[in-house]
């Protein structure tokens, strides 16, 4: 299964949308962008998408809710060490208040692209609600250097960065 992913203007986004109902696509808003999200077993109907494998999953995406995307830039060579443990760490996910689903998506190809971890809370309250948590800052603001014997220190590219969207426009959740 696989995850590709466009961006342009909701308008434009919007259209792909609608020209393609029949295919699983989430429309995310966010601050600066807005993007179209495609899981599919098959091609991607984007022109130019970014393509991701799907690694691991939990429940299903929908077009509901608040997502995060943490792009996590990882070496070529220390993906398989990074999947293995991200993969148990992440876990701990399915018990957060306000969690829905997860994707771990790997970059194809894998040439200097970051991984993705995505996420889909209740809303952003949940979300920063699990930022806030021990669980969270045990495993992401004070990560273990050696897991399982492994130097995680030096499997990173350059630090992760996250992006939030909620699937409705911004608009229309001020008014």
């Amino acid at each position: 299964m696989y995850v590709y992913l466009t961006s342009g203007t909701p308008e434009f986004m919007e259209s792909i949308q609608q020209k393609h109902s029949n295919e699983n696509m989430i429309l995310l808003y966010g601050a600066d962008k807005t993007v179209l999200l495609h899981e599919s077993e098959k091609k991607s109907v984007f022109a130019t998408p970014k393509s991701y494998e799907i690694v691991h999953q939990v429940g299903q995406l929908e077009q509901n809710g608040f997502y995060a995307l943490n792009y996590i830039p990882v070496k070529e060579e220390s993906h398989l060490v990074f999947e293995d443990n991200f993969l148990k760490v992440i876990e701990k996910l399915k018990e957060e208040p306000g969690f829905n689903s997860y994707r771990l998506l790997r970059p194809r190809p894998f040439q200097d692209e970051a991984y993705i971890s995505l996420t889909v809370w209740n809303g952003p309250h949940s979300f920063e609600a699990w930022k806030a948590s021990p669980t969270y800052k045990e495993t992401f603001e004070h990560p273990k250097k050696n897991i399982n014997g492994v130097d995680t220190g030096n499997i990173f590219v350059s630090h992760p960065y996250v992006k939030t969207y909620t699937t409705t426009k911004l608009e229309e959740e001020e008014e």
